[in-house]
Parts: C-alpha cells; sequence; structure tokens
C-alpha cells in the first residue's frame, strides 16, 4: 500500500468536511464523487447551484446561501473593514469556502486547479487565519525514497517561502516537525540544514541557521533539533559521527528544514528526479484550520489524496 493509499485509509476512519471551492472543475466534481462514494471526507462543492451533485455531495452558491451574510459580518469583524466590502469579497468562492472553515461549517479546505497558489494562500490568510505563533503560511513535502521504505522524510520548504529569516525559518521548523508526527506518526528529528556543520564554516547564512536553530529550541523544547548541519551530517549516521558526534540526531533526521526556496526546491526535485522518489506534496501549513494548494494540472487521484491529507491534519 502506498504512502497516499494509507493516508486514504485513515481518513475513512473519521470522514471530515473538506470544502472544494472550484466546482466549475470537473476534476473537483469527479474528486468530490469518489471521496463521498468511498467514505473518505464529507465533500462540500462551492459553485453554481446548476451543478448536478453527485449522490452524498452538498453544493452551495456563496450568491444564495443564507450563510453568506454571517460570514460577511464574521469577515468585517476579523478584519476590521466595512460589512459592504466583506460581502463582496464572501461571493467570491474562494474566500466563501475559507469562510465555512473560519465558522467552523467546513473542516478543511482543498484548492488550486482553478486558482494560483497566490490566491489560495491569500484567501485562507485572510479568511482562517494563521495558527497562534505563526506569521505566516509554508509547506513541506512528503519524500517516500524506493528501497528505503521505512525511511520516510519531510522536506521544508520547498515551495512557498522564498527566503525565511532567522525567526521564521524556526516557525517552519517547529511546525512542519509538529506536523511530520502528526501526519506519519513519527518522531520528529529536526535538522536545520546549511553547508556548514556545526561551525564548520563562517558566514552571514550559517549565522541565520544557527540563530534559526536556537529560536526554534526556544519555541519548541521538547523537539529533537540540531543545526546548522550539512546533510549527509544530517542522515547518514557514519558522517554524523565524525561530523558532529555531539549531536543528538546521529545522522537520524527525518526532517530536513532547508535554508531558503533555493535549496528547497532544487533539493527536493532531485531527490524526485535521481532517486525516483516520490514527491508528496507540497502540503500547506501555518493555518489555523486546514488548507491544501494543489498544481493546477492536478488530476482526480492528486485531489482525493490531498483531501485526505487535509482531513488527517483535523485531528
Amino acid at each position: 500500500m502506498s504512502l497516499n493509499e494509507q493516508f486514504i485509509e485513515r481518513a475513512k476512519a473519521k470522514p471530515r468536511r473538506i470544502v472544494l471551492p472550484e466546482a466549475d472543475d470537473q476534476r473537483m466534481v469527479e474528486a468530490a464523487a469518489r471521496l463521498a462514494d468511498e467514505g473518505i471526507a464529507i465533500p462540500i462543492l462551492v459553485g453554481d447551484p446548476a451543478i448536478s451533485a453527485p449522490a452524498g455531495v452538498e453544493v452551495v452558491s456563496p450568491a444564495s446561501d443564507e450563510r453568506a451574510a454571517a460570514y460577511a459580518a464574521l469577515y468585517a469583524q476579523q478584519r476590521g473593514v466595512k460589512e459592504g466590502i466583506a460581502k463582496r469579497l464572501v461571493k467570491k468562492p474562494l474566500m466563501f469556502g475559507a469562510m465555512m472553515v473560519s465558522a467552523g461549517d467546513a473542516d478543511g479546505m482543498v484548492a488550486g486547479v482553478a486558482n494560483p497558489t497566490a490566491q489560495v494562500i491569500s484567501a485562507a490568510g485572510l479568511g482562517v487565519g494563521y495558527a497562534k505563533g505563526v506569521s505566516q503560511a509554508s509547506s513541506y513535502f512528503v519524500m517516500v525514497v524506493p528501497g528505503d521504505p521505512d525511511r520516510v522524510l519531510v522536506f521544508a520548504d520547498c515551495a512557498v517561502v522564498v527566503d525565511p529569516n532567522a525567526q521564521e525559518l524556526a516557525e517552519i521548523a517547529v511546525i512542519t516537525a509538529r506536523n511530520a508526527r502528526k501526519l506519519l506518526d513519527v518522531e520528529p528529528k529536526v535538522a536545520m540544514l546549511s553547508f556548514s556543520t556545526h561551525g564548520s564554516a563562517s558566514h552571514e547564512h550559517v549565522d541565520k541557521v544557527r540563530k534559526a536553530t536556537e529560536l526554534a529550541r526556544a519555541m519548541a523544547p521538547d523537539l529533537a533539533i540540531d543545526g546548522d548541519l550539512q546533510v549527509d551530517a544530517a542522515i547518514v549516521e557514519s558522517v554524523a559521527r565524525k561530523k558532529c558526534p555531539e549531536s543528538p540526531l546521529a545522522g537520524q533526521a527525518n526532517v530536513l528544514v532547508f535554508p531558503d526556496l533555493n535549496a528547497g526546491n532544487m533539493g527536493y526535485k532531485l531527490v524526485q528526479r535521481l532517486a525516483k522518489a516520490a514527491a508528496i506534496g507540497p502540503v500547506m501549513q501555518g493555518f489555523s484550520r486546514p488548507v491544501n494548494d494543489l498544481s493546477r494540472g492536478a488530476s482526480v487521484d492528486d485531489i482525493v489524496a490531498v483531501s485526505a491529507i487535509a482531513a488527517l491534519q483535523c485531528e
């Protein structure tokens, strides 16, 4: 059973209400039908009320749904804007879906097949809001390397935050570790990656990683976090014994936090292409409730899998 299949089976144990605010895209309609038919989630499509709803799937229209006024009032209160502005915003399917999550009428949201990532993040940030102690959205990939199925790795951030400062990097490390624990049922061992291992090189880029490591440890003293670490010192036990014998990770890191998007994006794609690893994601994180983004080229299978992940993030 693949990891995605495992996520789907786990989601069936407690189906969650997942809003899909792009009902005008046929892929979303087909995915909603599968989610309902297989008992993976309770899908809610947001869009044109004339859409023929599959069995077990609710379709809501922002233009006519009686909850729109309440959502507008809630948004106006949360953001300090006039209700007239809020009413216009809430009529947009993405924002309506985000406010369903904010109001507790849905447990999570999955979007992106018809809207760019920036718009999904914007709607989620404004409507759902960020988790306590988190200043912005970020993401992670779950990497499954063929031939080594017992060592699943989590890479962050490879898709969203271009050049995090030390505080932002620490936030990414902590929230990624907690999500790895929740989604994969593993004890996270977090490596803050650099071209230096424990001060073997001197540069402001290394200083940022070392400062982020200190901040992350202060934020989450319960987590095993170490840095600055080169990749081999983070994941190869024999190298760790030579380069950083005092490291609490001992070359067994399973959460790799890259210093910036350049490194993260290149890193996951190298592992995906050269090692033929399965790259599951990007999985969004940082919001107060689950919101996940999709590629605009996503398949129905992708939508179903990401919806299952969103359901598990609700736990």
